[in-house]
């Protein structure tokens, strides 16, 4: 019996998604728990799994379409079953899956193992069979004996042009035009073309001539989530007037306190694992409650200042950089927040995080320490008003009483919204957030 498969609701936000690609094809074997696609909402990517075994018998939409929740995305059935039943309402019948719309049925075939290794080969590729435009009765065969044979003479392999002849034919003289219009390529230089290098410059050849070595590399689209990570943070700068605040907290207690969290794994491995980090985190959330201004969205003009905690963590995964919510953070002990973060940390990174547990931050840390960073400048994430910054532990060398001594430094840096926090109230926050640091063995109860 045949299993229609809808795109799910991935959070209370969420209306639509995106299909960003499709794993598995029509007619293909799937098994139960296989990928079949791949889609997207405005923070992350998600995997649509098979719920059962059979044949992929169809696809309703197109990568890069956008689907609506609970509307059938594909049917899974043994073949020669009609999936006709489950088409979403208000889609043409015929529509192929994978195809951009508009294309035509040329455009969408796949390429044949000729023509893949005629391009890779070295041979040259056919020239195209270009109708002209508005001329949809002419014949496929739209070039003319002289146009194609000026075309094949110097290896042209032209983009589709509007023919001037009978029917929209081809004539040399449409050729020559966009020959000599067109920069001169070499044969190596047209093959690198095809396999999808750029022409990154003018031609050092002779008479302007294209060489392969005057291409780039081919080029790669960026992901959608890369996409909205890079206008969120053109979004970020030029919404807010932003400062960044640098200081430093004595982690000795933090060090004193990860060691022996780790010797009581060592001898009950049942014991929570708790790390800098999650140290760290706690600490920003009981300074959070000291100073709530810094606690706050800034919205249309308004200020809403939150009691409660709900702190967001930049997370690196192979999808980009995502920011799971530790919500209701102030009500959770350092055990509790350590596990929760693991948790979400873990989802973010396989892909599978809930869209829900990306979004209602009230305040943001992002932590590049591991990686070596001593300080750095955090960007905002809008409408929070501030975000912290947290490097590396190093030493540092302190006068005491006369004297120079090393201590173990971590490096914090504080960027504010300058239209809701002034400087003075930045730099008292990173006191407090300093201060819970350096007394983070008795702040928590382990």
């Amino acid at each position: 019996m045949a299993t229609p498969v809808e795109v799910p609701k991935l959070g209370n936000t969420v209306e639509e998604c995106l299909v960003a690609k499709w794993r598995k094809r029509k007619g293909e074997a799937v098994s139960a728990g296989e990928v079949v696609a791949e889609i997207e909402t405005d923070k992350a990517t998600f995997e649509l799994q098979a719920p059962v075994s059979g044949t992929l018998l169809e696809t309703f939409f197109d990568e890069g379409a956008l689907v609506p929740v609970f509307t059938n995305l594909f049917v899974i059935g043994e073949p020669g079953e009609d999936a006709g039943a489950f088409r979403p309402q208000g889609l043409a019948a015929g529509t192929p899956a994978g195809a951009a719309p508009g294309t035509s049925p040329e455009a969408r075939a796949p390429r044949t193992p000729e023509s893949a290794s005629a391009a890779t080969s070295g041979q040259d590729a056919p020239i195209p069979e270009v109708a002209g435009a508005g001329q949809a009765n002419a014949p496929s065969g739209a070039f003319s004996p002289r146009a194609r044979r000026f075309a094949e003479e110097r290896d042209f392999h032209p983009p589709p042009i509007t023919g001037s002849g009978p029917g929209g034919r081809v004539l040399e003289e449409d050729v020559r035009r966009a020959w000599y219009s067109s920069p001169r390529v070499s044969g190596a230089a047209a093959r690198r073309l095809e396999e999808g290098a750029e022409i990154r410059s003018e031609g050092s050849g002779i008479g302007g001539t294209v060489l392969s070595a005057d291409l780039g590399p081919p080029a790669t689209r960026v992901s959608g989530i890369r996409e909205r990570i890079a206008r969120r943070m053109r979004e970020s700068l030029a919404s807010t007037a932003q400062y960044t605040l640098h200081s430093w907290a004595d982690a000795s207690g933090l060090l004193a306190l990860r060691a022996r969290v780790k010797a009581a794994r060592a001898a009950s491995p049942d014991q929570p694992d708790i790390n800098i980090n999650d140290l760290v985190i706690y600490c920003a959330v009981k300074a959070l409650l000291h100073m709530p201004e810094v606690n706050a969205e800034f919205v249309d003009g308004k200020v809403y200042q939150h009691s409660e905690v709900h702190i967001g963590f930049a997370c690196d995964t192979p999808r980009g950089l995502m920011v799971p919510v530790i919500r209701d953070a102030h009500k959770l002990t350092i055990a509790e927040l350590a596990s929760r973060a693991r948790e979400l940390a873990a989802a973010a990174v396989q892909g599978t995080i809930a869209v829900d547990s990306l979004a209602g931050a009230t305040f943001t840390l992002s932590n590049l320490g591991g990686l070596g960073i001593e300080s750095f400048t955090p960007l905002l994430n809008p409408p929070q008003v501030a975000i912290l910054g947290v490097g590396a532990i190093h030493l540092k060398p302190v006068r005491r009483q006369g004297k120079v001594e090393y201590v173990d430094a971590l490096a914090l840096s504080l960027t504010c919204d300058h239209q809701i926090i002034d400087g003075a109230p930045g730099a008292r926050f990173l006191q407090v957030v300093r201060e819970k640091i350096e007394n983070v063995e008795k702040l928590c109860t382990i």
